[in-house]
């Protein structure tokens, strides 16, 4: 069972309805953030508390706009502080205290906020719903007492701690030297060339894209980025092509702009480098002086620019100005570290994006061992094993492996060292000086994001070393913590998308599991971003964690976010002083039998337990007294997600659920819970598992009230059906009776256990359906005619037992213009499917079935048209080879590769056969003719 943002059963219906707060909207500020506690969406509840909407007692509303005024003051005051790069011990000891403050006091007014709204409206009339009332009022006035006595304390705390802040207040400057005073990418201009490792395979690419071009652009002004994190070597890159090119460009220039740029200086030294001679600037010039001077003697020159580091598109915007588009095979190089901004720096040839990637296991070892022994032949047997474990850390980051290699290179070469080395590399990010550089440069990425990505970002460091972590469970997350606003015009998930997507755009997160739209499903943190993160997190008692054997629990006051890895160490102890009562998330990796018991953690938002074993159930007992939790998740499922559970009556109570999958129908189910089933307005993902087939002489009242159920919900906001089941079984009812808006429903899919014995004419209506996974038997032209047709489909696999056309499945070059996968599965395809000149012009990846015996007793030519799918990526063709002979397999396989050897050389290309058992061996049967005519 799992349950995001609702309850999952009928015990649990009410249990997890958001706290009834009124329907105000709250802006970007509205959101808890890192470093500043709760005060953003803390003020918002301040306000609501205000509203009519809460009745309190005389007194309580002005301690509310006091501690709304204190906490106004207290929000300016960290923003300030945040402004500095590395504020001073007592500033940092004033943000710690007036953040946990924030913490405190929202727990407060959250349980007073939820104790105000939870007031009965369902008590039935006559003497015992007068008396219930009358219950109602006496525990409403002492929970307003409660809440005011509560309030009161909060003020006197608030008092307190701005008392202390006014006497102790130092004043002068509140910032250090700044980290970033020395630019961090200063040794990659001076690396020797014998030291670089893995670097001979991108270098040559680059200079491939940069030099080679069609002739009809020979001449143009061209512009390639390299993109990636810090630390892969971006500059070390483009300062190798500099020197690889050297000669080749008569005027060169190499320039860095960095996160906060001083234009007049990066156009100066611009000019300074191209014509030195020629040229001198005036001090006094400004930016459009300097362009000027820069495009009119560039305006008849061949130059090659190097601009390093680029941190948004408008910098570039500017910079690209000084260059003129003239005819004379210019060429610039950029390296940024955020995808958005490399695209358009080359807009609009994104293709000139070149996406630097960590060394792999042959070069980090080969770079490691140069840098510590020499050469690898030189590492101490002893030291293997440790060594192996400190480049998996590594994870191919150049300056991660140089880093560590070089503090390793001056330590003893004992396997005591190396190890604590290692387990300490987390840690040494905060103390050892040797790391610093690293550091530094990891921080520049972090110290870019907007203070609601920084959120995100840190919320990670929950997750184990190497853990994929699905995009969708981080969203709900993320929503149910506060990190994401409620603006009313936009929709919660997509927002916290488009802000999962940003974190991957600036290359802080690894994307994984590339779906048919282009979407992530999953993340990966780089472990050194990773350690980066949890030292920030730790430091800010934004989570408590231990993430393995290395990693101590961290001694905090008050725990605000808990992770705990059973699955590193079996043993982990909460010790008896950590204050868990004021715990908001709680995270779980693992089985143990001592787990903080949920009876003390009363303001906790996110119960996350990735716990294969069966829970004891006084562990969930106490579960109903946790009024604040919006998110709740057992074994690894999202949402309610059950494997073939019953529908059950009392499904329409759960009015929160978005997502409800396989979920079962059969004959034991209740027609009432069918017709319940139509009443999830917000429902948008629904699994079925129908399970009754024809043979049941209930069908029709079944089926009646599951296409009305359907019909509604498709007016809510279903986006996504997919039914499965067991039994090869007709879904002709759906086929006239439902019809599914047109501007909802984005995916449908059926399990090869259904079929439709045509294709289902609403089909055509859905004009935003992007996948599509259909059964249908027997399958014929007016099928692809009919999807050719929908203008959103990326994703298209259709089963069928047989296809009707011996003359072939022709696909024309009319429809199909955005779809990007096709899968075809057919045992009967006769001659299969062929594809004209221009057809599905965006398609990458296709597998298709070709009946060997058919091809060649039907088929004249082998001329497929494969040739014609110029974006194809990935091809895999199934031959099935049932009642063929061996040559005619053999032809047919010999003419796919043909066509496929006329695409991209970047093609994967994949042949299955079939039935191979099947294939009559000619050979075979000519001497058994012969041994017949002899005897």
């Amino acid at each position: 069972m799992a349950i995001s943002s609702s309850g999952a059963a009928a015990p649990l219906a009410g249990l997890l309805q958001s706290t009834p707060y009124p329907r105000t909207e709250r802006g970007m500020e509205a959101v808890v953030c890192a470093s500043h506690g709760v005060i953003g969406s803390l003020l918002w509840k301040l306000s609501a508390l205000l509203s009519d909407e809460y009745n309190l007692l005389t007194g309580v509303k002005s301690n509310i706009i006091f501690l709304k005024a204190e906490l106004e003051s207290i929000d300016v005051f960290l923003k300030k502080m945040y402004e500095f790069e590395d504020p001073d011990e007592q500033s940092m000891f004033w943000m710690k205290e007036f953040r946990e403050l924030s913490y405190d006091i929202e727990d407060i007014i959250d349980a007073s906020m939820f104790s105000l709204g939870y007031e009965s409206n369902r008590r039935p009339r006559g003497f015992k719903g007068f008396a219930g009332r009358c219950m109602d009022f006496l525990t409403n006035v002492k929970t307003r007492h409660w809440i005011a006595k509560k309030i009161h304390c909060l003020k006197c705390c608030v008092i307190e701690a701005s008392n202390r802040h006014a006497r102790y207040k130092v004043d002068g400057s509140v910032s250090k030297l700044s980290r970033t005073s020395l630019d961090p990418r200063l040794p990659a201009f001076y690396t020797e060339t014998t030291r670089l490792v893995g670097i001979d395979g991108p270098r040559d690419k680059l200079i491939k894209m940069l030099v080679e071009e069609d002739d009809a652009l020979v001449h143009q002004l061209k512009v390639v980025s390299i993109v990636g994190f810090g630390g892969l070597g971006k500059t070390t890159h483009a300062n190798e092509v500099c020197r690889k090119l050297e000669g080749q460009f008569k005027y060169q220039a190499f320039v860095s702009v960095s996160q906060k740029p001083d234009i007049k200086k990066i156009l100066r030294h611009i000019l300074s480098q191209i014509c030195w001679r020629e040229c001198i600037s005036d001090e006094a010039w400004d930016e459009q002086q300097l362009i000027h001077t820069i495009r009119q003697f560039l305006k008849d020159k061949r130059c090659f620019i190097v601009i390093d580091d680029i941190w948004s598109t408008s910098a570039w915007r500017t910079i690209k100005c000084a260059f003129p588009e003239n005819n004379c095979s210019s060429r610039i190089l950029t390296t940024t570290r955020i995808i958005t901004v490399a695209k358009y720096c080359c807009s609009p040839h994104h293709d000139n994006v070149y996406e630097i990637k960590p060394l792999g296991a042959i070069h980090s070892k080969s770079l490691f061992f140069k840098q510590t022994f020499g050469s690898e032949d030189k590492c101490p047997l002893h030291l293997k094993e440790v060594s192996n474990a400190i480049l998996r850390k590594c994870g191919g980051l150049p300056l991660g492996i140089i880093t560590v290699a070089s503090l390793l290179a001056n330590k003893a070469s004992t396997k005591e060292e190396w190890e604590s080395i290692h387990n300490s590399i987390g840690s040494a990010l905060e103390k050892d000086t040797d790391m610093e550089e690293m550091k530094r440069i990891l921080l520049l990425s972090y110290d870019d994001l907007p203070y609601h990505l920084k959120t995100c970002l840190l919320y990670l460091s929950i997750f184990p070393e190497d853990y994929e972590i699905k995009r969708d469970r981080l969203i709900r997350r993320w929503i149910a913590e506060g990190f994401i606003p409620t603006e009313g015009v936009h929709d919660m998930e997509e927002v916290g998308e488009c802000y999962f997507n940003d974190l991957i755009n600036r290359s802080m997160i690894l994307p994984v599991n590339i779906q048919y739209d282009g979407r992530a499903d999953a993340c990966r943190v780089h472990d050194m971003i990773l350690d980066l993160i949890i030292s920030i997190s730790v430091k800010e008692n934004f989570v408590t964690l231990h993430v393995d054997q290395n990693y101590k629990i961290v001694q905090q006051n008050k725990v605000r976010r808990l992770s705990l890895n059973y699955h590193a160490r079996e043993d982990i102890m909460i010790p008896s002083s950590m204050i868990v009562s004021h715990v908001r998330s709680l995270t779980i990796f693992g089985y143990a039998e001592h787990m903080p018991p949920l009876s003390k953690l009363q303001f906790m938002r996110v119960l996350d337990l990735e716990n294969k074993m069966v829970l004891d159930h006084s562990f969930l007992k106490h579960i109903h007294r946790l009024s604040q939790l919006k998110y709740l998740r057992l074994n690894k499922l999202v949402c309610l997600r059950v494997n073939s559970l019953e529908l059950p009556e009392g499904i329409g109570n759960l009015q929160a659920l978005q997502e409800l999958s396989e979920i079962e129908i059969n004959h034991n189910t209740s027609v009432y819970s069918l017709q319940e089933l139509g009443n999830l307005k917000k429902l948008r993902i629904l699994g079925l598992n129908w399970s009754i087939s024809d043979s049941n002489c209930d069908i029709k009242i079944y089926a009646d009230n599951l296409v009305t159920s359907l019909c509604k919900l498709g007016m809510f906001n279903l986006r996504s059906i997919q039914i499965q089941g067991y039994h090869i079984i007709s879904l002709d009812f759906l086929l006239d009776s439902w019809f599914p808006p047109p501007h909802l429903l984005q995916k449908f899919e059926m399990s090869i256990s259904y079929f439709f014995p045509r294709i289902p004419k609403w089909i055509e209506s859905l004009e935003y359906l992007s996948y599509l996974d259909i059964y249908i038997n027997p399958v014929d032209e007016e099928t692809f005619q009919i999807l050719a047709g929908l203008p959103s489909l990326i994703f298209l696999w259709i089963s069928s037992r047989a296809a009707t056309p011996k003359k072939g499945l022709i696909i024309s070059c009319n429809g199909f213009q955005c779809l990007r996968e096709l899968y075809f599965t057919c045992w009967e395809s006769q001659t299969g499917m062929m594809f004209e000149a221009g057809a599905m012009p965006n398609l990458e990846k296709l597998r298709v079935p070709y009946n060997a015996c058919d091809i060649c007793s039907l088929h004249g030519g082998m001329d497929f048209g494969i040739q014609h799918l110029c974006s194809l990526k990935h091809l895999h063709v199934e031959i099935i080879c049932r009642g063929a002979k061996l040559q005619e397999v053999e032809a047919l396989e010999n003419a796919i590769k043909s066509a496929a050897g006329l695409l991209s050389d970047e093609l994967t290309f994949e042949v299955s056969r079939w039935d191979e058992e099947e294939i009559i061996d000619m050979d075979q049967e000519l001497a058994e003719d012969d041994f017949d005519t002899i005897n």
